[in-house]
């Protein structure tokens, strides 16, 4: 269409009847916006000036009119103003004029939302939204907020602290299946809140409405992450204030994972993940709140205590008839492992051996103790008390930097090397491409050591891949397992639910999601890639012990929940929850150990 034509048509037809039919409507809209602005010059103040309508600029004036007009209704100026049909706003004798006024007006009141306009509160854009995007490389009001939650507060242990610690180390050494009268009331308190979890759950799940606002929870966490991903700072703001506004640290397993993940990736889009992760470490979690955590964890889900048995049974067997024992440990932590070894060895026929440990632990920041020369102080004093000669060595360097020399291997030894979930940590090939990468090394120097047996469990996460979003997805569905286990077997409001959660799975989301490089340290394999590297390193994978197998599925099958499940692949002992596998356990030796030498 031509621009002019309008034009054209009133110049040569001035009285035709579809013209005056047509501009009847805004002649009464204009004769009202006049009455509106006389009798506002009327209560003397100085109000905008009279629209006098002309042919050439109807529009302008109304529009410049309307804008100009004093209306002291707020909810008018807020684009919330209702019309009724009676207002004197409107004075008409018609009907369809009145629509056609309202219409005018409801159109003119969409078209303020799209204008710029600031409240006092900070930028707001085209759409009626604060612009939240950073400025000079601060980060956004609700993102610094937020990232102030990440933060954590540094323990320090108190009398009641110590107290608490001495009780549990009795409770552990002592060992889990021998419960004291006061482990036993504990026990029983958090079976009755399993069972009304558990009804709240099936009570839950009859609420259909819930459904959508979870599933699109975990929708809008990857649209975050895409957006993310991308640099596409305005649509991942808005995404994560909509995130934030329905997860929580204490709702359901969804709502929780959301609350942390939401987290990482706040961190990774304001650049500060690797600060925020080393603050987590920094601080580090006390003894006391470990061996707490470990309790809840192994009362209510298998993973651990299976792996703890699995290791313990098959280096039981391998000392059999042997009088000196040397076990290798990779991470010992609490050692909370340990103290049913000692006493299985204590009770043995014909005494116990000599036993010998050596911890290897990445070095720990701040001035605390170290944990393993806590846990080596624990565990001597109990092979004391039962007879056992126990000796403790603590390594304090990064496990791929220990040589097979500096073990002082004794060939009178039976030599067990023991890494339960361990390697996860070590750098892999994406870091190492023009070297041989720390895992490699690591066994490599297994191998060199000879040992009797390699007992290695595995954290089985296909999300270490160096491509953001599918590390992203594989880690959102994995550790959405994670926190469903939890929101089956423990009560919401349990304190130490959300300590595990916070502490633990948290902390290794924030890695994975939030840091890049050497600074994520967070990086689990499938176990199938596992065992194509420990082969290629020169090592023999040996056939799962049926007895072992046997004892563990019977444990999972009467003692634990039925979603629980443990199974075998290709010399694996695999665990994990309805379907999904979480760990897997294994044994090797070195290839050119004899067969003779393995028994």
């Amino acid at each position: 269409m031509e621009d002019d034509i309008v034009d054209k048509f009133s110049y040569q037809y001035p009285d035709h009847r579809k013209l005056l039919q047509t501009e009847k409507p805004f002649a009464q809209i204009l004769s009202a916006a006049a009455t509106i602005s006389s009798r506002a010059q009327e209560s003397s103040a100085p109000l905008a000036p009279t629209l006098m309508p002309s042919q050439d600029n109807n529009m302008d004036i109304m529009v410049s009119g309307f804008f100009s007009c004093e209306v002291q209704d707020p909810a008018f100026l807020n684009g919330t103003y209702v019309v009724e049909s009676n207002s004197t706003l409107f004075p008409s004798d018609s009907s369809s004029s009145m629509d056609t006024n309202v219409a005018f007006f409801k159109g003119m009141q969409e078209a303020n939302m799209f204008l710029p306009r600031d409240n006092g509160t900070g930028m707001v854009d085209g759409r009626g939204r604060k612009n939240r995007l950073e400025i000079d490389g601060e980060a956004e009001a609700g993102m610094g907020r937020s990232s102030k939650q990440i933060a954590v507060l540094v323990h320090s242990e108190s009398e009641e602290d110590t107290t608490l610690k001495k009780r549990l180390d009795c409770l552990i050494l002592n060992g889990y299946d021998r419960y004291p009268g006061e482990m036993q009331e504990v026990l029983i308190t958090l079976d009755r809140e399993n069972k009304a979890a558990e009804k709240s759950i099936r009570m839950r799940g009859r609420r259909g409405v819930k459904q959508t606002v979870e599933t699109d929870l975990e929708t809008l966490l990857i649209r975050c992450a895409e957006a993310v991903a991308s640099n596409d700072r305005c649509s991942a703001s808005e995404l994560l204030e909509q995130i934030k506004r329905n997860s929580s640290p204490r709702g359901n397993a969804r709502q929780r994972l959301a609350h942390y993940f939401s987290q990482g990736l706040e961190a990774r889009l304001a650049g500060t993940g690797s600060q925020s992760y080393r603050s987590l470490i920094g601080t580090g979690i006390s003894t006391v709140d470990l061996i707490k955590a470990y309790h809840l964890y192994s009362a209510t889900c298998c993973f651990v205590k299976v792996a703890f048995l699995f290791s313990n049974k098959t280096i039981y067997n391998a000392v059999a008839g042997k009088k000196k024992l040397h076990i290798v440990h990779y991470g010992i932590n609490t050692g909370v492992q340990w103290p049913d070894l000692i006493r299985w060895l204590a009770d043995r026929e014909g005494g116990p051996p000599e036993m010998r440990m050596t911890s290897i632990n990445i070095p720990q920041a701040g001035f605390r103790p170290s944990e393993q020369i806590e846990a080596g102080h624990r565990l001597r004093n109990y092979a004391s008390r039962l007879g056992v000669p126990f000796k403790f060595h603590a390594i304090e360097t990064k496990p791929e930097a220990v040589q097979a020399e500096d073990l002082h291997i004794d060939p009178d030894e039976v030599l067990v090397v023991n890494s339960i979930f361990q390697f996860r940590t070590l750098m892999d090939d994406s870091l190492t491409f023009d070297r041989v990468n720390p895992r490699d090394m690591v066994l490599n120097t297994i191998r060199k050591m000879k040992p009797s047996v390699f007992v290695h469990a595995v954290t089985n996460g296909p999300y270490s891949a160096a491509f953001f979003m599918t590390r992203f997805r594989h880690a959102l569905y994995n550790f959405m397992v994670s926190f469903d286990v939890m929101e089956t077997m423990v009560p919401r409001d349990n304190d130490m639910r959300l300590q595990v959660e916070r502490d633990i799975f948290a902390r290794c989301a924030m890695n994975m999601i939030a840091c890049e490089g050497t600074d994520r340290v967070e990086r689990p394999q499938n176990y199938r890639e596992w065992q194509t590297r420990i082969q290629r390193a020169g090592l023999r994978q040996l056939p799962l012990d049926p007895d072992i197998v046997l004892m563990l599925k019977d444990k999972v099958k009467n003692q634990y929940h039925k979603h629980f499940m443990i199974n075998e692949d290709h010399r694996w002992l695999l665990q994990g929850w309805k379907g999904r596998v979480l760990y897997a356990l294994s044994t090797w030796v070195a290839e050119d150990t004899t067969s003779s030498e393995v028994t």
